[in-house]
């Protein structure tokens, strides 16, 4: 139809699924971590984007070469340095965590990129990543990036109770799991309260960041709070099991998609790999760190899982541990059965 304007294909037929993350500080073992449950359990090719501070680069480039060859064949990586595009860098560094603003420059830098999945450093994948990478196909005409809501119960939670800034919905979003159709993010002028046509992404980002600096909490996710608010016609929302936090468990059960599915992408937010403040979330993340990587998946990753979170039932998020379980469990039966099949068959003789 004349004007309307068109979209560019979803990208089922590229090669790779991308994912970006930004480590800055002591978030080195936890991005490997993080990279490790991502390569572990996807099935399609992954084109790794690191972001990171120039002292990590090597350390990266050490620690993912010495992972078996089976595994390194299933990805490729690049590693960037800590760059923003527009305005002042020193105070986009001091935003937040060190370097967390990275992630609202990714549609900038990464030109030649079509979709992107970007994950904080502290997030374990419990299936594959090709599984959430479908979710691009869902999108409508306008939708460009897709987030989980911060909370599923307004009484509860934060941006309900504490925001002096627009937010999306009633409860905000999550920006830790974020999937962007950048080539929409790209070409779109987006509504805004600076002035009263569109502006680009770009364009965007520093004069927003100067109007609401004195009442963002949270950084750049409150900047995306305050971009999807006035365009919430962009935005996909999906259910909560995609981007699972101690919240969900620890005032009581409040994830009913996680607790029918299962958690998809654990999400360790308030440092809780770290501390024994919920033992459940520190389990999976230790396990999945200790894990051998030619191992048997049941023997060396599922049991142990299983051991550590028996002394774990006592906690609030301990008491469900089929939530936590539940994906994890079939997606290695996947994995399993696959690496079976494979290598029947190329032993079979005729």
């Amino acid at each position: 139809k004349p004007g309307e304007q068109k979209h560019p294909k979803e990208p089922s037929s590229l090669q790779c699924m991308h994912l970006a993350v930004v480590a800055c500080g002591d978030r080195l073992e936890e991005t490997l971590i993080m990279l490790k449950s991502a390569v572990l359990f996807s099935n399609r090719r992954l084109c790794l984007h690191i972001f990171a501070e120039d002292s990590l680069k090597p350390e990266f480039e050490k620690k993912l070469k010495e992972w078996p060859s089976s595994y390194t064949k299933k990805f490729e990586s690049n590693i960037y340095p800590i760059t923003f595009s527009v305005g002042n860098a020193q105070e986009w560094k001091k935003l937040f965590k060190p370097c967390a603003a990275q992630r609202l420059f990714l549609p900038v830098i990464l030109k030649d990129v079509d979709s992107l999945l970007y994950v904080d450093t502290d997030v374990l994948f419990l299936r594959p990543i090709d599984d959430i990478w479908h979710l691009l196909r869902e999108f409508n005409s306008t939708q460009l990036a897709a987030m989980a809501p911060e909370h599923e119960i307004p009484k509860i939670g934060w941006y309900s109770r504490f925001a002096r800034h627009p937010y999306y919905g009633t409860t905000g979003v999550n920006s830790g799991v974020m999937l962007m159709n950048l080539t929409r993010i790209r070409s779109t002028q987006f509504k805004n309260s600076l002035i009263p046509g569109g502006l680009t992404w770009e364009e965007m980002l520093y004069p927003l960041y100067q109007k609401y600096k004195n009442y963002i909490t949270w950084g750049d996710q409150d900047l995306l709070n305050i971009i999807f608010y006035f365009n919430p016609e962009c935005l996909y929302v999906f259910p909560c099991q995609w981007n699972y936090r101690p919240d969900h468990c620890m005032y009581g059960s409040n994830c009913r998609g996680a607790e029918e599915e299962g958690v998809s992408i654990l999400h360790g937010n308030r440092g809780v790999y770290h501390d024994d403040k919920q033992p459940t979330f520190k389990a999976l993340y230790e396990v999945i760190r200790d894990f051998p990587f030619e191992d048997n998946l049941f023997q060396s990753l599922y049991y142990p899982l299983q051991s550590k979170f028996l002394d774990t039932v006592h906690t609030l998020c301990g008491r469900i541990p089929q939530v936590f379980l539940k994906q994890i469990e079939k997606t290695m039966k996947k994995v399993y059965e696959n690496r079976v099949i494979v290598y029947l068959g190329a032993n079979h003789r005729y």
